[in-house]
Parts: C-alpha cells; sequence; structure tokens
C-alpha cells in the first residue's frame, strides 16, 4: 500500500515538473536575427557572425537546456541545446544570444547551422520534446549587412529592420526598444501639477491601512477573550453563559458598583454634607508677615 502511495506521488510530481517546464518554456521567443554581419557585435573569439537573440518575456526565470533550434522544417531537432550549461537559464525579460556560425564546438551557444543572405531563413525554437513549436519566424531573403530582422517590442507581434540610423539600430542581447520617459510621471504632470491628487491619494492609503489595522486587532482581540471566557468556564465546569456571567462577573454594570460603593463608604466613614459655619481666626504673634520671611524657605539642619 505504501509503494502504490509512493508511486502515485512520484507520478504527480512528475506530472507537475513537466507542466511547469511546459508553461515557462512556452514565453521564449525569437526576438531578433542579424544574418550578415560585418562590423557589428563580436563572439567571445573576436569574430563577427550571424546571431540569434532569444527573449523571456515571462517574470520567472526560464531554463533553455535541453530544448531545440533549428532552421530546417524537417529537422526539429537539429541543435540541442546543452543541458550542462548554467548559462542556458535566462532571467525574467532577458535575452540570450547564439551565434549562427555552423561550429557548435566553440560552446553552448555557438549552433551547427549557418544562414543565407540569399535566400529566406526558417529559424524555429522547439522544446525538448523536439515536437512542441515554441516560436518561429522566417526572415525575408536580401538582408543588408549589420541590420538585423527584429520585433518592434521585445516579445511584440509586429517585425521590423533595424540598423543605419540613431532611430533604429541593432540591439544585441538588449531590449529592442529602450524607453526613457515615465509615463506615470508623465501623466501626474499632466493632470495634477500642483500635487494635490497626489498628497490625497497617500493619505488615502495612510488612513485606510489604518482602518484595516484597527479592524484586524478589533477581531484578534474580541476572539482573544471568548477564548478565555470559553477556557475559564471550562475550568470551572459551567456551560451556561447566563450562569458564568452570575458567577464571575454579576448582572451588575459598573456604575452601580461604584454607586454602591460610595454609598458603604459615606455610610461607615458618616460624612455628610451638612457643617457648622464656625471660623477661628489666631492673631499672629510675629510683627512681620510670615509670608515674605525667607526662614521657611530654608532646609532645617537636622539634630544630632
Amino acid at each position: 500500500m505504501n509503494k502504490r502511495r509512493i508511486g502515485i506521488f512520484i507520478a504527480l510530481a512528475a506530472v507537475v515538473c513537466l507542466g511547469v517546464k511546459a508553461q515557462s518554456t512556452s514565453s521564449l521567443r525569437i526576438n531578433e536575427v542579424l544574418v550578415v554581419n560585418e562590423t557589428n557585435f563580436q563572439d567571445d573569439y573576436g569574430l563577427q557572425s550571424a546571431w540569434i537573440e532569444i527573449f523571456n518575456s515571462s517574470f520567472a526565470t526560464v531554463d533553455l537546456k535541453g530544448c531545440f533550434l533549428t532552421n530546417d522544417r524537417n529537422n526539429p531537432m537539429k541543435y540541442p541545446i546543452p543541458k550542462s550549461d548554467v548559462l542556458t537559464k535566462i532571467s525574467s525579460r532577458q535575452h540570450a544570444l547564439f551565434w549562427a556560425d555552423g561550429i557548435p564546438s566553440k560552446g553552448t551557444f555557438h549552433v551547427n547551422f549557418t544562414l543565407d543572405p540569399d535566400k529566406e531563413n526558417y529559424i524555429a525554437l522547439y522544446d525538448s520534446n523536439g515536437k512542441t513549436l515554441i516560436d518561429e519566424v522566417v526572415i525575408p531573403a536580401g538582408q543588408i549587412a549589420d541590420h538585423s530582422y527584429a520585433r518592434e517590442n521585445d516579445g511584440g507581434p509586429n517585425w521590423v529592420v533595424k540598423g543605419g540610423s540613431e532611430d533604429s539600430y541593432v540591439t544585441p542581447s538588449t531590449n529592442n526598444k529602450t524607453d526613457d520617459r515615465n509615463k506615470k510621471i508623465e501623466n501626474f504632470k499632466k493632470h495634477d501639477s500642483v500635487g494635490v491628487g497626489m498628497s490625497i491619494i497617500a493619505m488615502s492609503v495612510v488612513f485606510i491601512g489604518l482602518v484595516l489595522l484597527y479592524i484586524s486587532f478589533k477581531i484578534v482581540g474580541n476572539t482573544a477573550v471568548r477564548l478565555t471566557k470559553r477556557n475559564a468556564m471550562k475550568a470551572h465546569g459551567i456551560t451556561d453563559k447566563a450562569e458564568a456571567k452570575e458567577r464571575f462577573g454579576g448582572a451588575l454594570s459598573g456604575e452601580e458598583y461604584a454607586a454602591i460603593a460610595m454609598a458603604i463608604h459615606e455610610h461607615t466613614n458618616d460624612v455628610h454634607d451638612i457643617e457648622d459655619m464656625i471660623l477661628t481666626i489666631d492673631k499672629v504673634k510675629r510683627t512681620y508677615s510670615p509670608w515674605s520671611s525667607k526662614i521657611y524657605t530654608l532646609r532645617e539642619t537636622p539634630r544630632k
């Protein structure tokens, strides 16, 4: 029975792991391709070759190991990405660059095929099973040297030719479009130049947080009081709440207890409100006024 349970648990764990991997690799995109490299980016050997950029469009790290890159529709498993290289992990919204130089012996990121600038180039990325297509693209023939065929925005649907100007430039291993504007700040400057709206939002957040804290503490406090009363009832063997109230707290309020206590105090100490209006005035023996005398403010020397 235990072996059966262990087997079921292992099978479920394997299914979950495969599902997580499939879900993560599905976020990979072929992001930018440069076919003719004359004066552009160089590899680790100082050589210029065609390159393929892979982009991780998710917000989690994705591992490329075990996936396949190919330029042949009939051979989806043409270049298997090695599993032993830690550099195949792509961080959130980051890139990996593969060199299409046809020399895989140079390292993990050097594929075993090249790109032909005079023909259409088909490039595809397959999952580790060699059957599930993750992404594909067809590069038009006649690409200009040092110009790339890239997505307009990272992971976006539109493709453009980049290079040759300051506004359109090749971006290996980096974002295809650099946006140095902060739209939120620009909107605030446009619609709330004085800052009144921002102040109201900030104060609202603070007060809402305080209200939520008050409600949370109130609920926790009431729960603790109820648990304490219930534990006390269990300790004394009481099940009826009315009986517990009479035994521990009584049916009287605090004001009633205070009135009873004051009445008992007045009765025992014979306190009353009617007094004799008698004033006794003694003449001061000293000729000076003791109120202005400094001797009463001095410290008296103790007697030995």
